[in-house]
């Protein structure tokens, strides 16, 4: 869960700036990635106003054409805190057979850019990635919505219909193997790739939880968005629609075409029932950072690991929560309290490290071409 003051998220995060620094390179025999905004919606579901169908604003990398040009996505332009590494716009794809796809979840209050770091290692192994602005609960939008906070398995959906309307695409359907699609996602995208595994959730469990003498920081109002509790309990109350979408919280948001997920310091760990996880058959890999206190893992990911059978896991050492972000500018590093890691934490190298492990784990469980 990334927790930065609203204005800064809305400064750092935004999908939009995505202008190229001129005077930056790619790094010597880099493999030509492309980089490709699609405006999605989806058509079953309303936005949260309700003025028209649900936002899926989808980033797409993918390995592009021999010679297409490079260049630096900063995160803002022009005080840049973040770096996303190098990317084409637009460019064209390589020309090949069909490409495995790995879907992508931001954390909370993030925005598909936010993992961009992962998503261009993806690509270099021959991955297609996409990754969605989640509706209401991205600074990639000019506003929060408490809806998005409290609804989390609406972000499954959201990923499910990506999946639908990439497929579909003219352009980008034919390269994708249908046959093999996966899914990763960061903190509050953990949850949501586990939701798609199968993973059930239980508000009357996880409220039991944050009740009890083992709460963590989970449980704890969002820093991006600490009204966001207040808001939704004054719609829970007099909106139908919201009580109708309350009453959802304990079905299924499995999709049958995700194949594989990897969970990175999975969140609400303990929202998911025992009984559900212990029924996710197909493979999991979980990563946790031995040192987050944002969504420690004793309660999240050695959760998801102690009842999911056959899980995978890889513990990071001197890693905190906010190592999967992408990697910080100098100047974020002396302002922005998310890029600052531990002395002697090298946060590319954890990026270097966990990237492998993810990798290896779809390239062992995503079905051969």
């Amino acid at each position: 869960m990334v927790r930065l003051p609203v204005v800064l998220l809305a400064l750092c995060l935004a999908a939009c700036d995505l202008a190229p620094a001129p005077s930056a390179s790619p790094p010597a025999g880099a493999p030509p990635i492309g980089l490709e905004r699609l405006n999605l919606e989806d058509p079953a579901r309303r936005s949260w106003d309700g003025t028209a169908q649900r936002p899926l604003a989808t980033t797409v990398w993918y390995p592009a054409a021999d010679g297409s040009l490079m260049t630096e996505v900063l995160i803002p332009d022009d005080k840049p805190v973040f770096t996303g590494g190098f990317a084409a716009r637009n460019a064209a794809l390589e020309p090949g057979g069909q490409r495995p796809l790995i879907l992508l979840s931001h954390g909370t209050g993030g925005s598909g850019l936010q993992v961009m770091w992962l998503a261009r290692r993806l690509v270099a192994a021959g991955y297609i990635v996409a990754a969605v602005d989640h509706h209401g609960n991205t600074a990639a939008e000019d506003a929060f919505d408490a809806r998005g906070f409290r609804l989390p398995w609406e972000r499954a959906r959201d990923l499910s219909a990506v999946l639908d309307q990439l497929l579909a695409h003219p352009r980008l359907g034919e390269a994708i193997d249908p046959a093999r699609v996966g899914a990763a996602g960061f903190s509050l995208g953990g949850y949501t790739v586990v939701a798609l595994a199968g993973g059930r959730t239980s508000l009357e469990q996880l409220e039991a939880f944050c009740a009890g003498p083992s709460r963590d920081a989970t449980c704890d109002p969002q820093a991006e968005y600490p009204e966001a509790n207040a808001e939704f309990e004054r719609l829970l109350a007099s909106d139908p629609a919201v009580q109708a979408a309350i009453r959802e919280a304990g079905g299924a948001f499995g999709d049958p075409r995700i194949t594989s997920v990897a969970a990175l310091a999975p969140a609400l760990g303990q929202a998911f029932t025992p009984e559900s996880l212990s029924a996710i058959s197909l493979p999991v890999f979980i990563i946790g950072a031995r040192d987050d206190t944002t969504a420690p893992m004793a309660t999240n990911a050695g959760t998801l690991a102690e009842h999911i059978k056959g899980a995978e896991t890889l513990v990071l050492p001197d890693a905190t929560h906010y190592v999967f972000l992408n990697a910080c500018t100098s100047r974020g590093q002396r302002f922005v309290p998310v890029c600052k890691d531990a002395k002697g934490v090298d946060r590319l190298a954890l990026h270097d490290a966990a990237a492998e492990a993810v990798i290896r784990h779809f390239n062992a469980t995503l079905p051969p071409a």
